[in-house]
């Protein structure tokens, strides 16, 4: 089929799942025709992924296996159901970041199949950071640690959103940078923002009165904290790449988490 010819109605949602994650989705177009409806739809992957984080989650809790275990078992299902690319391109973000070398040169590490001791520590703390978050949400109660996997998997994907819009370069004429840079037109990405933080809010209330407000703050968080990350990648790299992609969304996820594991 010809890259001019319009999408297919369904051609955005086989993109955005069969690219960002291993669920079982027939990609029939994968240029950047398809991208723009596919990364609008990446708050939807995240929601279908946060659901499948919680479930694990509150087996571990009916089993009475504890918030800790409940908390590993969910930060665990996001890591298979993207193969660990995420968390690769995390990892990968911070070694050509730590390098202080110049861009051409940070590209070129981040290509290297090995992780670095910038990518390691980054992980660590990263991993240790969200499973610390959980278990303490999962401690308070079932819901609450459900609803923040929930929350934190769409801010990750939101992230990845905010970062396909127009005026955001790709650092390299090939891969996923390239495929998905600039796609998604500002208005766009404004709107599927609102309706996020719509749907958190609303979730959000059923944790009581100040729930919705605490949701969206987190969510805003989690935007501003990649945001932050995205705005430092394109002065460092020129632009995106599908490892920068990666750690927008674990960036995101993180945050999400963290601030949301407060108060309560």
């Amino acid at each position: 089929m010809s890259d001019t010819a319009p999408p297919a109605p369904l051609d955005g949602l086989r993109f955005a799942f069969g690219t960002l994650t291993v669920l079982p989705v027939t990609v029939r177009r994968w240029d950047r025709r398809a991208a723009r409806p596919g990364m609008l739809s990446a708050p939807l992957v995240g929601l279908v992924v946060g659901g499948c984080a919680a479930v694990p989650g509150l087996l571990a809790l009916l089993l009475d296996a504890g918030p800790l275990l409940a908390a590993v078992a969910t930060v665990a299902v996001p890591a298979v159901l993207t193969r660990g690319l995420h968390l690769d391109g995390l990892a990968d973000t911070a070694d050509g970041l730590g390098s202080g070398k110049p861009a051409e040169d940070a590209l070129r590490i981040m290509k290297q199949s090995d992780i670095g001791p910038f990518g390691v520590l980054t992980l660590v703390l990263v991993l240790l950071a969200q499973v610390a978050a959980l278990a303490r949400m999962y401690d308070d109660s079932w819901a609450r640690g459900a609803l923040a996997a929930v929350v934190s998997a769409v801010a990750a994907r939101l992230a990845l959103t905010l970062a396909a819009r127009a005026g955001v370069p790709a650092a390299r004429p090939e891969g996923l940078g390239a495929a998905v840079a600039g796609v998604v037109p500002v208005p766009g990405v404004l709107a599927v923002t609102a309706l996020c933080a719509a749907a958190v809010a609303a979730a959000g209330q059923l944790l009581g009165p100040y729930g919705g407000r605490h949701t969206v703050l987190a969510l805003a968080a989690s935007l501003a904290a990649a945001e932050l990350l995205l705005r430092h990648c394109t002065r460092r790299f020129g632009g995106i790449t599908g490892d920068v992609f990666g750690g927008l969304a674990e960036t995101a996820a993180t945050t999400a988490l963290v601030a949301l594991s407060f108060g309560g």
